[in-house]
């Protein structure tokens, strides 16, 4: 039977000491000193400050040297369309070719829809199951397996879970902020983003110190489409640090 997922998003991997990678890229840069030397130097001293000075100088590209790797389950396949546009990323998703859902697909249920009441909610859920009978009366007459699956698949809707793996690098994870935490963002998207987020600044808190929508360096990007909820988006950004420096308390 098809099952309503919830998000899930774990950072799994990430570069050793990602502040200070950035800060040993950004020092070579303007030193006669050899590698080693500076790497002693960098890890002697808390980078933060240095780092700063980085971003107000517009030196992004030794960002691009520390990347963070998370897992990510329980979104829709309307997520991932809208993830796999940001191209400097690596991406591994779970294939509907490969993985039989034989036994019933993961589904996710919009926010609006949700909103709407248990009998709203119901109404979904047997939609989904009458895709899923789709789907299996098209596998059984396709002849099962991987051949079975790769058409049976086209059936599907857009709210079928999906699961990835996606590695950004500092930069990119930094313009990924910028676009997907604003309010203008689709909801399932910018709560992953802010999820992603939390867990960034967790981790590196000068790396990702101003990161966000754009609305919290300067004026907003969307002209006549801005929101105008400016304070109201520092103030949950605000709140995602607090959490993330709870979390990172011993």
């Amino acid at each position: 039977m098809p099952e309503a997922k919830k998000m899930k998003v774990v950072l799994l991997r990430h570069t050793l000491s990602p502040e200070e990678t950035v800060a040993l890229a950004a020092k070579l840069c303007y030193s006669r000193s050899e590698i080693s030397d500076l790497n002693n130097k960098i890890s002697s001293k808390d980078q933060s400050e240095f780092i700063r000075k980085l971003m107000d100088m517009g030196h992004e590209s030794v960002l691009e040297h520390a990347s963070f790797t998370f897992g990510i389950e329980g979104v829709s396949r309307v997520l991932l369309a809208q993830l796999t546009r940001h191209r400097i990323a690596s991406f591994s998703v779970q294939s509907q070719r490969y993985v039989s859902y034989e036994n019933g697909f993961g589904y996710i249920i919009p926010e609006s829809i949700a909103a709407l009441g248990d009998e709203a909610a119901q109404r979904f859920h047997s939609q989904m199951e009458t895709i899923q009978t789709w789907y299996n009366e098209w596998q059984k007459a396709l002849g099962k397996g991987e051949k079975s699956n790769e058409d049976a698949r086209f059936v599907l809707p857009n709210a079928c879970e999906t699961r990835i793996i996606v590695t950004m690098n500092v930069r990119e994870l930094r313009h990924f902020f910028s676009l997907r935490m604003c309010s203008r963002a689709q909801w399932e998207i910018r709560r992953m983003a802010e999820e992603m987020f939390r867990l960034c600044f967790e981790t590196a808190p000068a790396l990702f110190f101003n990161a966000g929508p754009a609305c919290l360096r300067g004026k907003c990007p969307e002209g006549e489409k801005s929101c105008g909820q400016a304070a109201e988006i520092r103030r949950e950004r605000e709140a995602l640090i607090q959490s993330a420096t709870k979390e990172n308390r011993p």
